[in-house]
């Protein structure tokens, strides 16, 4: 059997490798439009910062070492640009001489990934105007940044490779701006968790401009500043993270059906609406595993999954791709952040009835050196339990609090089949009873009316500007606000009728709701304890 794989990062190495391995005798062709194979995407930010010292690393493999290893042939300086189904034919032309090529397959995989976003902004072409896509990108910003000529940049994307080239340059002493036409970096998070994010940055000297965009980069020879459609801001450097978009057009004309955007439907087997073709990576659309939805997940860590299904289904095994979980994790300055499932907005759009809490828990034993937070959205379906996705804000490994949701999303848990989980404890690692189950009982009790409490999209949003804010932190914390002390309280209060609207905060929500427990007990049914506590929120107490 003759397959020909289009591409060769990471689902066209996957799918080579693995199909080498289960099929020897097959003989796999892969055709690479550039010189590098197999390279590290995802690690492009930390060369420019410097966290990884040599471009060699970045290599996973050479052509030459790959086809060593797996057996698998690989072309490079082949660009595909045409597809003749009917002949089974891929047409190709060489990069360094112009000449066309064809290449004939009994399957076909396509594995073309996508580009970045390159709008005709007036500038584009000035020095110092800079993508982060290929290792060529990272190695020409970072020699820029290397000699002294970049002190501003601007980079042009909140999502996660631009705030990580954020927070690489700006560890390399370069004052950094972020902008943004959508009204929230971190696509992917409730809009709240993204505003907390922007805050942190900008304590850390990283300002994010949302709502802004890019309409020129203006210079002489090399860019001096930028123009958007609020706002001029000086530059030395431009970093644009606008999006990708699927290399797909060579596809025209061949009848392979495309989704919306460019993307190429697949099946369960990754198989396109051809039989003998298939797609799998960044340019493939995929489906959200919860709720069957087409799902676009341009993923290293997708593109793996899915090249290592093509290449076992090529090989004959009746397997079926799931679908994937919008899981993804940064690394921002002092602050990790991660999410899988679906969002709040999303699961309301889905049709549940949806139920979320947000807390602030301890991420390991809190004496113990280096504990801090974990700041946790749970989102769940109220009538079924079913548990729908989660979001974690903290400087130690949200990674393991969103896999841990990721397993409970594999396996269609609900909430309570995640109770009482044997989770790891020890105070290095963990809490005696974990972040996530913390979490977990803070929102069963929301389900079962032991808490009573505003989300803090509900007080953003002004559902608890009828209610009197009473800070009830260990000590006194809220300028202007009345101060209970939940040690003090034996009985009624006198300074509060029972009916009264009180909005109890502390600083991360566990002591309004100890002292909202208590007070239900002498007759005060109106409290609402205010999630995440002013750890999270930005409180505002009329004078």
């Amino acid at each position: 059997m003759k397959i020909l794989v289009i591409g060769g990062v990471a689902a066209g190495t996957k799918v080579a490798a693995k199909l080498k391995r289960e099929d020897r005798g097959a003989e796999v062709r892969i055709l690479v439009k550039d010189k590098d194979i197999s390279y590290a995407g995802c690690g492009l930010p930390y060369y420019v910062g410097g966290v990884i010292a040599d471009r060699g690393a970045l290599i996973v493999n050479t052509p030459e070492k790959f086809s060593a290893l797996t057996g698998a042939a690989v072309l490079t300086g082949k660009e595909a640009v045409s597809l003749d189904r009917e002949a089974k034919l891929v047409t190709a032309v060489d990069t360094e001489t112009g000449e066309r090529e064809a290449y004939s397959y009994d399957k076909l995989v396509i594995a073309t990934g996508a580009n970045p976003v390159a709008p005709p902004f007036p500038g584009i072409n000035l020095k110092n105007v800079f993508f982060m896509r290929k290792p060529e990108d990272a190695v020409s910003l970072r020699a820029a940044v290397d000699t002294g000529e970049i002190r501003r940049a601007v980079v042009c994307g909140g999502g996660f490779i631009g705030l990580e080239v954020a927070e690489n340059l700006a560890a390399k002493g370069v004052k950094v701006s972020v902008i943004d036409m959508a009204e929230q970096i971190l696509p992917g998070f409730d809009p709240e968790m993204a505003a907390y994010a922007e805050r942190h940055l900008a304590d850390h000297g990283i300002a994010c401009f949302t709502g802004a965009k890019l309409e020129e980069i203006i210079g002489g020879e090399k860019v001096e500043k930028i123009r958007t459609d609020k706002r001029a801001m000086k530059a030395d450097a431009v970093v644009l993270s606008l999006g990708i978009r699927p290399n797909t057009a060579f596809l025209a004309g061949s009848g392979i059906e495309l989704a919306p955007g460019g993307t190429i439907k697949v099946d369960g087997q990754m198989s396109t609406n051809d039989p003998d073709v298939y797609a799998v990576g960044d340019c493939a659309m995929v489906t959200n595993r919860v709720t069957g939805a087409p799902a676009w997940s341009p993923m290293g860590s997708s593109a793996n999954i899915e090249g290592r299904l093509a290449a076992r289904v090529l090989a004959g095994e009746a397997l079926s791709y799931p679908g994937v979980l919008g899981t993804g994790v940064c690394k921002l300055p002092e602050l990790n952040v991660g999410r899988t499932g679906l969002t709040e907005a999303a699961a309301k759009e889905a049709g549940y009835d949806v139920v979320t809490v947000t807390a602030v828990v301890d991420d390991k034993a809190h004496y113990y050196p280096g504990a801090s937070n974990f700041i946790v959205k749970m989102i769940a379906d109220r009538q079924s339990g079913k548990f729908l996705g989660l979001q974690a804000l903290g400087k130690g490994a949200v990674d393991k609090m969103v896999d841990i949701a990721v397993v409970a999303l594999t396996l269609g848990a609900s909430l309570h089949d995640l109770e009482n989980m044997d989770l790891a404890y020890a105070p290095p690692f963990s809490t005696a009873i974990h972040p996530f189950a913390h979490t977990l009982n803070v929102l069963l009790n929301k389900i079962s009316g032991g808490l009573d409490s505003f989300t803090p999209a509900e007080y953003a949003a002004g559902l608890a500007d009828d209610y009197k804010i009473v800070d009830v932190s260990i000590n006194p914390s809220l300028e202007g606000a009345p101060y209970v002390d939940l040690t003090k309280i034996a009985g009624p209060l006198p300074e509060y009728g029972t009916g009264d609207k009180l909005l109890l905060v502390c600083a991360k929500g566990k002591r309004a709701y100890l002292t909202q427990n208590r007070m239900k007990f002498y007759g005060y049914d109106n409290t609402k304890v205010l999630e995440a506590g002013h750890i999270f929120n930005e409180i505002d107490i009329e004078e």
